[in-house]
């Protein structure tokens, strides 16, 4: 496995991967499949986004996005990965969720959040083994397919806060 930067032209095996979750489950709260240029904006727009690839084929992503939109969170981020069917289980959400985390650490975040909607026992592992912590459940927060669900909320220090807070390097 390999695991690089993502560009414009990862949108199309990223949305491959996405699509199914968003129509079939209830892991992403979108209701719509976004578009091709949706992601790429999407792409272009966070503050990292790695793919990994087998044998030339980009098998999952993960990506940090701004947390809040208010400047005071600008120090923490909201991470979120997602794994085709074929890379489930295979070690690969761990090691590409820590290459997130070093690329976030080193570029100065402070925070590192993840929600998950509920029941989701394989993002809990995931994010728990990678020393996230829980410290909220909103009950109740989404509706989609049928049913409520609640959305739990995970939270990773990267770094001690510091006075004044560390710059930023290559952020959005």
């Amino acid at each position: 496995m390999a695991t690089r930067s993502a560009g414009p032209d990862d949108a199309e095996a990223v949305l491959s991967i996405y699509a199914p979750i968003v129509v079939d489950t209830i892991i992403s709260f979108e209701e719509q499949v976004p578009t091709l240029d949706d992601m790429r904006a999407r792409i272009a727009g966070s503050h990292a986004w790695l793919v990994a690839e087998d044998e030339g084929r980009v098998v999952g992503y993960a990506y940090a996005g701004r947390f809040h939109p208010r400047s005071a969170y600008r120090w923490s981020a909201e991470v979120s990965i997602y794994l085709a069917p074929v890379a489930r289980g295979r070690g690969l959400g761990r090691s590409l969720l820590r290459a997130l985390l070093d690329e976030l650490g080193a570029m100065g975040y402070v925070n590192a959040f993840a929600g998950i909607t509920l029941p989701n026992p394989a993002s809990v592992r995931l994010f728990e083994s990678s020393g996230f912590t829980k410290i909220a459940n909103w009950k109740d927060a989404g509706f989609k397919l049928g049913r409520w669900h609640d959305v739990g909320w995970w939270q990773l220090q990267l770094r001690a806060p510091s006075v004044p807070p560390p710059q930023l390097d290559g952020t959005t």
